[in-house]
C-alpha cells in the first residue's frame, strides 16, 4: 500500500533550505519516492499553516521510513532543521 511522507514546513533562511531542497528529490526517486506536492502555490482555505507544503509518494510505509532513516538522508537533514521549522508526518494511503 503506498505511503506519504507529508511535510508542512515554514521556512526561516530561504539561501540556506535550497541546498537541502534541491538534493531531496533524487533522493526520494532512490528510494522509488516521488513528489505529488513540492512547495507550489496553495489557498489556505481553513486554519492557519506555514508557506510550504509537500508530499512524496513511496510505494509502502516501510520504504517511506527507510528513506527518512537512511544516511543519506541524515546528512542533509540538519540543514532542513536549521533553517526551517515543519511537521512531517509518515501516512499510509487508502
Amino acid at each position: 500500500m503506498a505511503a506519504y511522507i507529508i511535510a508542512r514546513i515554514r521556512v526561516t533562511n530561504l539561501d540556506a533550505y535550497k541546498e537541502y531542497a534541491a538534493r531531496t528529490p533524487a533522493l526520494a526517486e532512490a528510494f522509488g519516492g516521488r513528489f505529488l506536492v513540492k512547495a507550489g502555490a496553495f489557498e489556505q482555505v481553513e486554519g492557519s499553516g506555514p508557506d510550504r507544503h509537500v508530499v512524496i509518494e513511496f510505494p509502502d510505509r516501510d520504504t517511506a521510513r527507510r528513506f527518512y532513516d537512511s544516511p543519506e538522508y541524515r546528512e542533509i537533514l540538519p540543514i532542513a532543521l536549521e533553517n526551517s521549522e515543519r511537521d512531517l508526518v509518515i501516512v499510509e494511503g487508502a
